[in-house]
């Protein structure tokens, strides 16, 4: 299906049901491939010396890929570990093989693979999975989110001084400074802060109610191409700083009522 087909079809809807149908099996057999947790790692550097990919992130992105080229040969594709494939139909997958490396590698739960499908229009499809916690999050573009088959919601409204927030810090330590300053000012007057350690688990996290909201500097396209859709199909605004997109300069996750205090607390 070329992308003007793809855009003004009809069946869109179905196809976006066929796309989540695949993007959850394929995330499925990404997780059942990291269960099976190595004893000794190879580790590559990435961005800085604290950041670095293993073999298993590898190992899963090669996965997902071919199982997606495999059933629709024409997609584009954009993943962490370095895929890039332009697309001929329209749809583009942006996939993280292993969202929380760190976590993995030290054998924390809370790791998970995510993979979403987006069109011109912007992300249609996105699955998250965390198996080590039992949830698979799932979300198609207006058609609501759900969590292990079940339909979620964000907590709202949440007063700012009884929010558990969520938050990540950056491997460039250049930035850290700044962060310790927000989470310094943040303490004194929220219930109380978390740090997952998975970009994509804290967004789903504020979908399912388990966090009130998130906050984080410095993510990439696949850390939030699925997790912000589901958490907006959960009912969150997600943006940036000042309320407009959300993207690497920063991401806010929340309710409408604990979103507006965050972005005057962040802005």
């Amino acid at each position: 299906m070329g992308s003007n087909e793809w855009l003004n079809s009809p069946m869109k809807s179905e196809i976006k049901a066929e796309l989540l149908d695949l993007a959850i099996g394929i995330a499925k057999s990404a997780g059942e491939l990291l269960m099976a947790r190595p004893d000794v790692f190879d580790l590559e550097t990435k961005s800085t010396a604290i950041d670095f990919a293993t073999q298993m992130d590898t190992a899963s992105e090669k996965l997902i890929v071919s199982k997606i080229l495999e059933a629709r040969p024409d997609d584009g594709i954009i993943g962490e570990e370095g895929s890039s494939i332009p697309s001929k139909s329209g749809v583009t997958w942006v996939i993280d093989p292993l969202d929380g490396t760190v976590n993995y590698f030290y054998g924390i739960a809370g790791w998970n693979v995510s993979i979403a499908a987006k069109d011109s229009e912007g992300v249609q499809v996105g699955v998250v999975y965390a198996p080590s916690i039992n949830s698979l999050w799932a979300a198609t573009n207006g058609g609501g989110a759900t969590c292990n088959g079940k339909k979620i919601k964000c907590n709202d409204p949440v007063e700012f001084n009884r929010a558990l927030i969520g938050t990540g810090f950056s491997y460039d330590v250049a930035d850290r400074e700044a962060q310790a300053k927000l989470v310094s000012k943040l303490l004194l007057e929220i219930r109380d802060l978390r740090r997952i350690g998975a970009g994509a688990a804290d967004l789903c996290l504020v979908a399912t109610g388990r966090l009130d909201a998130f906050y984080e500097k410095g993510l990439n396209e696949w850390d939030l191409a699925a997790g912000g859709l589901i958490a907006t199909e959960a009912g969150a605004l997600v943006t940036g700083r000042n309320g407009g997109p959300a993207g690497k300069e920063m991401v806010i996750a929340a309710g409408p009522h604990l979103h507006a205090r965050l972005v005057k607390e962040i802005g």
